[in-house]
């Protein structure tokens, strides 16, 4: 929701659909593989919510269901939620879902963009590792390893962008601050 919320409100003011994806790319793939990865998570969730026979078919990790783990999972979910929530609304205007070509968005650097160049992104990492704890079997840790490779992807993707709309300011920003953290 978070990530549809801030689309919208940023279409709604802008009229500008920050959906990019056109072309079929690397870019355009990673779109594609996110889709993919939403769906397997919507799937996961749904399993384990509404039918807890069917669940035993994701091969669960036993060991790692101790509830400990999942109050670590759903603290890291939580945390993670409000984070992206405040990343998304620092960027404003500038809030888009995959790279944009077609508008100039300002290069935002403040709030939580001054501990890290991709907040988003890193709270997405952190809710999938707490997704992986809340409910841990083989579809969430596929989830959580194919998250870590598309985001990783992604970032690069977005950085050779950015570098080319902002040469020098996001040199120096990429000089103050990290990818992650």
């Amino acid at each position: 929701m978070a990530l549809f919320w801030r689309s919208y409100v940023v279409w709604k003011k802008t009229g500008i659909n920050p959906f990019t994806f056109k072309n079929f790319d690397t870019h355009a793939f990673v779109g594609c593989a996110y889709k993919l990865t939403f769906a397997l998570l919507v799937l996961v969730v749904l399993v384990y919510a509404l039918s807890p026979a069917a669940y035993d078919y994701l091969a669960p990790i036993r060991w790692l269901e101790h509830p400990s783990l999942r109050w670590i999972g759903a603290a890291f979910v939580i945390f993670s939620l409000v984070w992206i929530i405040i990343a998304q609304a620092q960027m404003g205007e500038a809030w888009r879902i995959g790279i944009d070509t077609q508008h100039r968005t300002p290069l935002v650097q403040e709030g939580v963009f001054r501990i890290s160049r991709n907040p988003i992104y890193v709270g997405g990492i952190i809710m999938l590792s707490g997704l992986f704890l809340i409910i841990p079997n083989a579809l969430t840790l596929l989830i959580l390893i194919m998250g870590l490779v598309l985001i990783g992807v992604q970032v690069r993707v977005e950085e050779e962008h950015v570098g080319k709309m902002y040469p020098r300011e996001y040199a120096e920003y990429c000089q103050r601050v990290r990818r992650w953290l």
